[in-house]
């Protein structure tokens, strides 16, 4: 059984969709030096002007003066993702929206106000708690279907797709709002990636250099940004892409932050989701590739033991927005969509095509996470 994805919006160093095809075509980062701490930092931040109209969201409702931005963002996505997919709000739709660091700032706050009083506030569970993402967008909807809201690393978003895939086929509901949402720009969090040694130390022309297999350094770039897809449990003549195939694994650990050098979790996911098809008809692949050294080797080991000496167009979009962690797996599968849509394969400057593509058909989009777990999902063109 296909599944139908009948639209998608997102936020993030992009802008908002709407934006998403111009940004992609052109071949400059969307990237921003800010100050975090005591120094400069690259960062995918979304545009100041969008992010005030998004946290207006706060002026809307006295329950959502005290949400955290991520559940914000959750919110204008989702709202925006029903208006294209022509759902109307309070229908019986399922919401399974995650994040991997949840309420971060937020989080941060209260326990800033903890240290110097002693005292926790009193809406200080109830506001952090990862569920919020979720329930929030649901009752913002008023959808009475399931809400689910839930942390896999950076696989994420895609993991909210199975989810959602394995409902729908089931037959237990007829549509589905999936993605993730994350807002993990602080202090904190940088230092956290800075202390895995993983964040990027270069400048420009490209501070993160995704799909650089010569790079000498690690040079990961955090993101923030929110992403949803309006999912339907049949195939529709106003589709964006079907959704063809789905593959997940999970490896035993050797490091709580690696997996594998062969990506063998990876290698895994997508043998599942390509399942029966030619692996030749695979025109692109878009891959996780943090921009890490071992990330980005390890997944390009497990490709090139998928697809042997016929490796399909390879890119990722963590060069140009930053890597949105939780949410990342849906921006992939946006890029992958608009290739899809507009049979034009976005490719990484300083990286070589490895495929001459005369068409796009099926686009497989990777996530892979910390917990040695991956996401494969095999999109078609409708």
């Amino acid at each position: 059984m296909k599944i139908s994805i009948r639209s998608l919006y997102s936020i993030s160093a992009l802008g908002s969709s709407e934006r998403a095809l111009e940004a992609y075509q052109d071949p400059s980062h969307c990237l921003q030096n800010i100050n975090k701490g005591d120094s400069l930092v690259w960062a995918g931040k979304i545009p100041e002007v969008l992010k005030a109209q998004i946290l207006e969201l706060r002026n809307q409702n006295p329950n959502y003066s005290r949400l955290d931005d991520t559940v914000l963002y959750a919110m204008y996505v989702a709202r925006m993702a029903f208006k294209k997919a022509g759902w109307k709000p309070g229908s019986d739709i399922g919401v399974n929206i995650g994040s991997s660091r949840g309420a971060t700032a937020l989080f941060e706050k209260y326990h800033q106000e903890y240290l110097a009083s002693g005292h926790s506030t009193t809406l200080a569970s109830p506001n952090t708690t990862l569920g919020n993402i979720a329930s929030w967008v649901a009752q913002d909807l008023q959808s009475s279907g399931p809400e689910i809201s839930h942390s896999i690393t950076c696989s994420t978003a895609l993991h909210a797709v199975l989810n959602a895939v394995a409902w729908l086929r089931s037959g237990m509901a007829e549509k589905f709002v999936v993605g993730g949402s994350e807002a993990a720009l602080t202090d904190f969090t940088l230092a956290q990636m800075k202390a895995l040694k993983i964040y990027s130390r270069l400048g420009n022309p490209y501070p993160c250099r995704a799909l650089d297999w010569d790079k000498s350094q690690n040079t990961m770039v955090l993101g923030e940004g929110a992403a949803v897809a309006c999912l339907e449990r049949e195939e529709s003549d106003n589709a964006l892409a079907y959704i063809e195939g789905i593959g997940f694994a999970t490896e035993v650990l050797t490091h709580p932050a690696s997996l594998s050098a062969e990506g063998n979790c990876l290698k895994r996911s997508m043998e599942m989701a390509i399942g029966d098809i030619p692996k030749e008809a695979i025109d692109v692949v878009v891959m996780h590739a943090p921009g890490t050294l071992k990330g980005d080797l390890s997944e390009l080991e497990a490709v090139e033991k998928v697809f042997g000496g016929q490796l399909p167009a390879l890119t990722s979009n963590k060069w140009k927005i930053g890597h949105t962690f939780g949410a990342s797996g849906m921006f992939s599968l946006e890029m992958a969509i608009l290739m899809l849509r507009e049979q034009q394969f976005f490719g990484v400057p300083y990286s070589t095509n490895l495929k001459p593509l005369s068409a796009i058909n099926y686009v497989l989009v990777n996530a892979v996470g910390f917990g040695g777990n991956a996401v494969s999902i095999l999109l078609q063109k409708p």
